[in-house]
């Protein structure tokens, strides 16, 4: 029996809608092609997580695809269940807060990015139920959950697309963008230039073109009919009502059209954005709104809205051009790119955050680059065309870096230290390698790799059945990078990974104190002030060779005089601060994080 012939899916709650009894995917249609509205459905809901309602300031999040991390049921392709069963793990590495990306139901030609059914659970991964037990296990540890809600499109297959192309006059004839020509808003930007010659596509079923800024399968939703806001707004009802903690809001920018823009970034995206976050502030609060805008910083910030203290859109957004800079300064040896990009970076309010991030699902994205500094990155980290898609890198982390477990840590530990909230992508804290064979974006969303058992300890199925095979060189092989292996090994990345975010939850200077760069004598050397937070006493000190020699660092920190240096990760106490610049050496690709005491303390936390 299918997982799904239970009675959460049997009636597709996704028809609730209240608009003129839309359902989704898979319902009976009238023969005046209207859709049949199913009876109201009972759901389950998750117990509440820690009350606090800025959580996310000083969260790690860790993005784990439920396809990708582990298999309950022995079919070849993870699931909700199998997920809720690792979450001891997760809580063990110190994780806060899980990232779905998409679950939904969905045809799977852009990773579950193009949703068939809002409201419903791809078959495969299980059901409502089995998502609201996720949520349960999760809250039950501490730990939060936020998926992506994918705003901006739908699949070509949606029954509101199929009824917007059959019945052009009916109620769903206005739900995207038409046009009888394909000329207009000619000043948007092609997104995906690889594989899309244009943002219009013609549908010979309604005989006109519908608008799509990504791919000619995924239209445009039309937000200037205002059914369309709120059967989206219904949408984020319908999950934060189970008990979800947040949303990673896909695509953004790119909501509304206007004729003579470039169509990102418009009051009337932003307009609807307050309207959502009035939503959760008002019904929901202590849940998250993550934007992903990937925007120069200027722009960005308007995604956070207005008011010093608290904004009235976002609470996250993305930091997009900071991330591909920090693999320019290393690869460059100099600090100026990361220097440069935080220098440009408004104030945002103080109840908002950053999120940043090294790698995810996606490719290393280099839109918020210059075509010099895009050369730059593609003759250094994508030598062979395959790593190359769309204007990106399609590599996860310990490839782009050559396995050195140097740079690994030096790249973790400034992901941990710099402003924002961090995101791990899953397997990175083992140093799981990537296969450049696999089509699009899967190179990096391969199986989870547990033991060195059969399929990697991810699935028992037969090794045929995955749905992507395990990652099986000799290098990044499931034989040797597996989580069994490394939680045996105290002296693995994994374990590596667990002390850093444990020294990191232990100082409140990470998520909330203030950023202040303190230059210093070498320019291959990062160093920086974190202080503040909760304790407005922590101030710690972030030091970061990002050359591959050994450098010294003279940093005046007279300031500071008479305090002390102590080592976060080891205790150790360095000598005290005086009035003349204050002199370290860094071995190659190394890192310090220091918390200034007084000269009577005698450890970190005294």
């Amino acid at each position: 029996m299918n997982r799904n012939d239970g009675p959460m899916n049997d009636k597709r709650p996704d028809a609730a809608l209240g608009l003129d009894g839309v359902p989704h995917t898979g319902e009976a249609m009238l023969p005046d092609g209207h859709l049949v509205e199913p009876q109201a459905e009972d759901f389950t809901h998750a117990r509440s997580a820690p009350k606090d309602d800025r959580w996310y300031q000083n969260a790690v999040f860790y993005e784990v695809l439920v396809r990708a991390f582990h298999d309950s049921d022995g079919d070849g392709t993870g699931d909700l269940r199998g997920l809720a069963d690792q979450l001891d793990y997760l809580s063990w590495l110190g994780v806060d807060c899980l990232w779905l990306p998409p679950f939904y139901a969905s045809p799977l030609r852009d990773g579950g990015y193009d949703i068939s059914d809002f409201r419903a659970v791809l078959p495969e991964f299980g059901t409502v139920d089995d998502f609201v037990n996720l949520l349960d296990q999760a809250h039950r540890r501490g730990m939060r959950v936020i998926t992506d809600l994918v705003l901006n499109h739908t699949s070509d297959a949606h029954p509101w697309f199929q009824e917007s192309r059959r019945h052009p006059d009916g109620p769903y004839g206005d739900f995207y963008v038409w046009s009888d020509t394909d000329d207009r808003y000619a000043d948007a930007r092609i997104i995906f230039v690889d594989t899309e010659s244009s943002n219009w596509t013609y549908d010979p079923v309604r005989g006109q073109f519908f608008w799509h800024r990504f791919f000619s399968h995924q239209p445009d939703l039309n937000y200037a009919n205002a059914e369309v806001a709120e059967a989206m707004i219904d949408v984020l009802r319908f999950w934060l009502d189970l008990g979800i903690d947040g949303f990673r809001l896909d695509a953004v920018p790119y909501l509304f059209e206007e004729e003579g823009t470039n169509c990102e970034n418009l009051p009337r995206t932003h307009d609807f954005l307050k309207r959502c976050r009035k939503v959760v502030d008002d019904e929901f609060p202590g849940r998250v709104l993550l934007a992903e805008a990937n925007q120069w910083p200027a722009d960005v910030v308007e995604y956070f809205g207005d008011g010093a203290s608290g904004g009235d859109e976002c609470h996250m957004a993305f930091h997009f051009p900071l991330m591909p800079r920090i693999f320019m300064a290393v690869r460059r040896e100099s600090r100026f790119p990361i220097s440069e990009i935080l220098a440009q970076t408004p104030a945002i309010p103080s109840g908002c955050q950053w999120g940043i991030f090294l790698r995810n699902h996606d490719e290393l994205t280099l839109e918020m680059v210059t075509d010099d500094e895009r050369d730059y990155m593609y003759a250094e980290y994508a030598k062979d065309p395959r790593m190359k898609a769309n204007i990106g890198i399609r590599r996860r982390l310990a490839p782009l870096l050559d396995n050195d477990r140097n740079q690994q840590e030096l790249f973790t530990a400034l992901l941990l230290s710099l402003p924002g909230s961090p995101v791990l992508y899953y397997g990175d804290e083992i140093g799981m390698g990537d296969n450049i064979w696999l089509g699009d974006r899967d190179g990096v969303r391969t199986p989870m790799q547990w033991t060195p058992d059969r399929n990697a300890g991810f699935s028992r199925c037969d090794p045929g059945r995955l749905y992507l095979p395990v990652i099986a060189d000799p290098v990044y092989g499931f034989q040797a990078v597996n989580v069994e292996a490394q939680q045996n090994n105290t002296s693995s990345l994994l374990h590596w990974t667990r002390r850093m975010l444990q020294v990191r939850a232990e100082h409140p200077a990470f998520g909330i104190g203030a950023f202040t760069e303190l230059g210093g004598s070498n320019p291959s050397v990062l160093a920086y002030l974190r202080s503040g937070g909760r304790r407005s006493e922590d101030q710690v000190i972030c030091v970061n060779n990002l050359s591959r020699f050994p450098q010294p660092v003279e940093l005046d920190l007279s300031e500071f005089a008479g305090r002390v240096p102590v080592e976060l990760t080891g205790g150790v106490r360095f000598p005290a601060v005086g009035e003349l610049p204050y002199l370290l050496t860094l071995p190659g690709h190394a890192f310090y994080w220091f918390q200034l005491t007084e000269a009577t303390d005698t450890g970190p936390d005294q």
